[in-house]
């Protein structure tokens, strides 16, 4: 092994191999305290709500790998979640396989369709992709709102008729509430892990020089198509299996739910949640369910979350670029240092 072999370079700083492996452990550790906190605290209604949180940052460590990694923009991200979402149900219900046959052909499906989504996109940057983009999750909406979601019916589309409607069975070993939510938090650990192992291994190196500029990354060694379909086609397999997930809390999915101002809210709030630091995905997941569902709680009309939504929009982009995770890490550095001088006095 050459000594350029056991330096991985992220953000412009060199990380000794030996350092990778205790980044990446901070995921399934935050997240097994995360999960048994809000396990043993929540009841019914929020347990439900944090269960969609996690499976939805699932999709935004897809959208913080286009734009934080690439400087993308994505618009149909979520229309990605109903593709995953869909097929999940669709093989559930016509072969009855294992759950997690499902939900990793529900990813798999929405990787291709995710990367099929990005070929035309590839040579394309900024408005233009953005515009592309949201074209495509409109076209979603219409095709969805068609053909809705499979429930056990007959026929390709699955759809069955008046009391006819079958729910998605959930994994055998959870197929209770709380067994659910921890189910849905290790798989998340999982997807979590992959995307964050791809920021600090060889494609992150490369996302990094093709974000830095294509011809410096050309003058690397970097095939650029090659790398950018790499991440729109992570980036779907990610937002498949949030679907897939989603699809296993309720047991169905609805049509409205997956529309073009989704996807848009969608990466409002991963911008807001922070793109660059591995857990800004699952603040993101927590913003987009459970601000909806403590405003519900209240009383308070669920419409409110779109003025209170822009204007965190508006400050991330305005003062705070790396978004709440960023200024968490911020401030943990920050306190690392104080304590660090205080001991050397």
């Amino acid at each position: 092994m050459t000594v350029q072999d056991q330096t991985i370079t992220s953000n412009g700083e060199g990380l000794s191999i030996v350092r990778l492996p205790k980044q990446l452990l901070h995921v399934p550790i935050t997240m097994a305290i995360f999960s048994l906190v809000v396990a043993l605290l929540a009841n019914s209604f929020w347990l439900s709500a944090a269960t969609s949180a996690v499976a939805l940052s699932l999709s935004v460590a897809g959208l913080a790998i286009l734009y934080g990694q690439l400087g993308l923009v994505s618009l149909c991200q979520f229309a990605l979640v109903g593709v995953g979402g869909w097929v999940t149900l669709r093989i559930g219900h016509a072969f009855h396989p294992p759950f997690e046959v499902s939900l990793l052909t529900g990813g798999i499906v929405a990787s291709i369709v995710g990367l099929a989504f990005g070929v035309p996109a590839l040579r394309l940057r900024g408005l233009y992709l953005a515009l592309v983009t949201l074209m495509l999750a409109g076209a979603f909406q219409i095709v969805v709102s068609a053909w809705g979601f499979p429930d056990g019916g007959p026929g390709f589309f699955g759809r069955a008729d008046g009391s006819g409607r079958e729910m998605l069975a959930r994994p055998a070993l959870a197929g209770g509430e709380v067994s659910y939510f921890l189910y849905v938090c290790a798989a998340a650990a999982i997807g979590l892990l992959i995307a964050q192992w791809h920021k600090l291994a060889r494609p992150g190196r490369a996302w990094a020089l093709i974000r830095k500029g294509e011809t410096v990354a050309v003058a690397s060694g970097v095939n650029v198509l090659i790398y950018k379909a790499w991440a729109f086609a992570l980036s779907g397999f990610l937002a498949g299996l949030a679907g897939g997930l989603l699809a296993g809390n309720v047991g169905q999915l609805d049509g409205r739910a997956f529309g073009a101002f989704d996807s848009l809210n969608l990466f409002a709030l991963a911008i807001v949640g922070g793109v660059f630091n591995w857990y800004g995905a699952l603040i993101a997941g927590l913003l987009l369910r459970a601000v909806p569902a403590l405003l519900t709680d209240l009383g308070i009309d669920g419409y409110v979350t779109i003025g209170i939504f822009g204007m965190a929009l508006f400050h991330a982009l305005a003062t705070a670029p790396t978004g709440i995770a960023g200024q968490i890490s911020g401030l943990i550095a920050w306190v690392g240092n104080k304590l660090s001088r205080g001991r050397d006095r």
